[in-house]
């Protein structure tokens, strides 16, 4: 518009110029251009100004909005460092049942309200996500099994390890179906495995086919989460899977799959909590609120397999006599990470650093929290 009106008036006054118009009154023309110019940008100025901070104040109310509702899980967590020691952000699996049971019970919250804090949950299908978001600056804490955190370290997530929860040899395992010729591990060369990489399961995999004499490529990997893992079983499409409690009870009793082998005498299969480097540096009272909340739970949760079960049974969608199942042969707490501990977990970090899975060596110890020392 402003581009017509300037042209316009250039080609009026050329055209009057051309008629004869004295020099005065093109002088007199000229100022009222000028006047007509400097209105018009004021007015447009004024019009951008107002706009923008229209604009300005419903950014801030979006904002402030986005601090004040964000109680509801996600799998793709938006980061909210500005908010980081006001708000706690945990990332949980619905079938880890400490922290789901604690998102559950509202324990958390009531224990950092005290201290003027708040708690956002963020559901995540697996760790190395959960791990990742962490990485991304959108998780402070949270929990998974003890193949994703070393993953994650080779990758240079910032975090560590805060705690260790032993778990159970028994709550994973190699399954086929019950009517499939496999008999043992050594059967599974040249056969399809599915399992989550990066997971617990992937590194029961690669010492069971160890300790039969097998290499990890005398298999075929098929890399699936639990959910499509087990549509891939039990359509058989692979030929065994490898999983964790509570799919792996599912897989007894819905789907009466036969187990090849636990993790007893394989895998130590132990659960790690697991923080932002950020948060435990910068919010170590939050970090200490968050353990003895989360102890509470785990001995809660210990005591109660049948309360634990009945919690779990409408969120995932399986008979509650099934998790109680799976409830009862796992074991809890919350533990300082040992030397023995950190051996182990190296072992697991070794392993698959040889297998090429991980890029790089890495020394899990660097990354084990202190406390208070």
């Amino acid at each position: 518009m402003n581009y017509v009106f300037t042209l316009n008036h250039k080609v009026a006054m050329l055209t009057n110029i051309s008629l004869g118009w004295r020099l005065s009154d093109l002088s007199d023309f000229l100022r009222r251009y000028k006047r007509q110019r400097i209105r018009a940008f004021s007015l447009l100025f004024a019009i951008g100004f107002s706009f923008t901070l229209a604009l300005s104040a419903c950014s801030s109310k979006t904002s402030d909005n986005s601090v004040a509702t964000q109680t509801t899980p996600t799998a793709n967590p938006t980061p909210t460092s500005e908010v980081t020691g006001k708000v706690v952000r945990i990332g949980y699996q619905k079938a880890a049942t400490i922290l789901f049971s604690l998102k559950a019970k509202g324990d958390l919250e009531k224990a950092l309200t005290a201290s003027g804090a708040s708690v956002v949950w963020n559901e995540f299908p697996a760790g190395p996500p959960l791990l990742e978001a962490i990485n991304s600056g959108s998780v402070d804490f949270g929990y998974t099994g003890e193949a994703p955190p070393v993953f994650a370290q080779a990758a240079g997530t910032p975090l560590l390890y805060v705690a260790y929860d032993p778990l159970s040899t028994k709550a994973e395992a190699i399954v086929v179906p019950k009517d499939s010729p496999i008999k043992n591990v050594a059967d599974l060369k040249g056969k399809k495995v599915a399992f989550a990489k990066g997971s617990n399961a992937n590194y029961l995999v690669v010492k069971a086919l160890e300790k039969a004499g097998l290499k990890y490529t005398d298999i075929t990997p098929v890399f699936l989460t639990p959910a499509d893992g087990r549509a891939a079983f039990e359509g058989k499409n692979v030929d065994a899977w490898a999983v964790w409690d509570p799919y792996l009870a599912v897989a007894e009793k819905a789907l009466g799959a036969r187990i090849l082998t636990d993790a007893t005498g394989v895998a130590p299969n132990r659960g790690y909590y697991l923080a932002a480097k950020s948060f435990v540096d910068n919010n170590p009272a939050g970090l200490k609120t968050v353990l003895d909340e989360v102890k509470k739970t785990s001995d809660w949760a210990k005591g109660n397999p049948t309360e634990v079960a009945q919690l779990l049974s409408p969120v995932l969608g399986i008979d509650a006599a099934v998790l109680e199942t799976a409830e009862k042969r796992r074991d809890y707490d919350v533990l300082p990470l040992t030397d023995e501990v950190i051996t182990k977990q190296q072992e697991v970090a070794d392993t698959f650093y040889k297998i090429k899975l991980i890029p790089k060596q890495i020394n899990v110890k660097e990354i084990v929290w202190q406390g208070d020392n």
